[in-house]
């Protein structure tokens, strides 16, 4: 059996047996980025995916899924199919990436995120029980969603604002005010402070996900790393699908030479933070596990607006300037961004791509996928 190295928090080298890890979604965009990452160090890796063809478009196993890496080509909502795998698996390390996203479509078709995200998370602990295996260690891909608006701050007082209404952003009111009226500025979201508010039945899912698997490593005494993404782009995301990066989007429509639609008035806040540098996160939460439950806040750092990135891709590919439509989606946050100290004190988490590096690489990626279809 190979064996690993973990990295002690003293700076000495513990030997230790490897473990076997389980990527649930792990064909998807982020999990291929975790699961090459593991396997160029030597891990054992199993991968459970649906192949939902809003992803992967009837092409079957990725190519960027390693052929050494088995897959598992099944819903985590089917019991049968869990009890199947805990025949032939044992995971020691749990990494649960699947789940259905789309902020928007999420409010059309609640069951399906209630489905995939909450009753596929309990099949999959249910499964463990019945089988009487406990992980050593259970890692979730949550998402900054579940701050909902967050906090923010007006005349050096926090705030957190009550959800924009339909009514409101079709009046073009887009910033959230403070209690009394007065213009506020968002704060930075620190999950050990900012209050989770969802305004979507995405993000209201994802909480459901950090509480269930909480709950049931209490129980079980199985430690639970909860990592809060923020906006995740990169080489390898989808460029068809329109739930899955805004990114994505405008790199397949400004290298058609399109002009770039922009919601709202442009000044939509996101941290975008490039999927290689989610994967280190993911994969020094795993070589230092928990004691207790923890969860922890991973972006770049460095949030920038709507209009802002547009025109930046836009340039890149010699595109027409992006057009402000005023166009709006519900259950869209005004501003999304994160504090990454406590990441960068717990697992050592410094991102490594720039928006602009991060952007280069998209780019050539988009052209070379495009050009091969």
């Amino acid at each position: 059996m190979p064996l690993r190295h973990i990295q002690l928090p003293t700076g000495e080298a513990e030997l230790l047996v490897d473990q076997r890890v389980l990527i649930t979604g792990g064909a998807g965009f982020i999990g291929c980025a975790v699961a090459q990452r593991l396997v160029a160090e030597g891990r054992d890796v199993v991968v459970v995916d649906s192949l939902h063809p809003q992803v992967h478009k009837g092409y079957g196993r990725p190519g960027r899924l390693p052929d050494s890496v088995p897959l598992f080509p099944f819903d985590v909502t089917s019991s049968t199919a869990w009890d199947g795998l805990l025949k032939i698996e044992r995971p020691s390390v749990v990494i649960h990436l699947a789940a259905e996203t789309g902020t928007g479509q999420s409010l059309r078709h609640a069951t399906s995120h209630g489905s995939v995200n909450v009753v596929g998370t309990t099949q999959m602990l249910d499964v463990m029980s019945r089988n009487d295996h406990v992980p050593e260690h259970i890692l979730l891909a949550s998402s900054r969603a579940v701050y909902g608006e967050g906090a923010w701050e007006a005349q050096g007082k926090p705030y957190y604002p009550s959800p924009r209404t339909h009514g409101d952003l079709s009046q073009g009111i887009w910033d959230p005010r403070s209690p009394d009226g007065a213009d506020g500025t968002p704060l930075p979201s620190r999950a050990d402070w900012t209050r989770t508010e969802p305004t979507n039945i995405y993000a209201a899912t994802k909480l459901a996900q950090e509480h269930i698997l909480k709950a049931w490593g209490a129980a079980m005494e199985c430690p639970v790393s909860v990592l809060r993404l923020q906006n995740v782009y990169g080489v390898g995301q989808s460029l068809d699908n329109p739930y899955t990066g805004v990114l994505s989007t405008f790199a397949r429509q400004a290298l058609s030479g399109s002009s770039l639609n922009v919601y709202e008035d442009g000044d939509i806040v996101r941290d975008f933070v490039y999927v290689d540098d989610v994967a280190d996160a993911i994969c020094s939460a795993i070589d230092r596990p928990p004691t207790v439950n923890r969860t922890l806040d991973i972006g770049s750092g460095s949030p920038t607006t709507i209009f802002n990135v547009a025109t930046q891709i836009a340039g890149l590919c010699g595109a027409p300037a992006p057009t402000v439509t005023g166009a709006f989606r519900d259950g869209d946050v005004r501003a999304a961004s994160t504090s990454i100290d406590a990441a960068h004190r717990d697992l050592g988490y410094t991102p490594a791509w720039t928006l602009d590096k991060g952007l280069e690489a998209l780019l050539l990626g988009a052209r070379t996928e495009l050009g091969d279809m």
